[in-house]
């Protein structure tokens, strides 16, 4: 097996682990998850084809969809309410 695969089975079971977490806790491992994401991504895409890349893509949006929902409505100055647990 091909260090790009392994390393990111390693990085399914963190994001499993962070999930875990109580919410206020999950924000820091989580943010270094999601930006470690395309870069791990990508380096599978170049070695294995595009295919497995995408693969990873729709899984990766599939596992951090209500952030990157947060993100993008953030970005386009939409309202994005935080969930209950992380309001003060």
């Amino acid at each position: 097996m091909s260090a790009p695969l392994i390393l990111g089975a390693v990085w399914v079971l963190a994001s499993a682990v962070v999930a875990m977490l109580p919410m206020k806790r999950q924000m820091v491992p989580g943010l270094a998850l999601m930006v470690a994401a395309p870069v791990l991504l990508g380096w599978i895409g170049w070695v294995h084809g595009w295919a497995w890349g995408v693969a990873g893509l729709l899984a990766f949006a599939s596992m951090f969809r209500n952030p990157l929902l947060y993100f993008l409505r953030r970005a386009l100055g939409r309202p994005a309410p935080l969930p209950r647990e992380l309001e003060k």
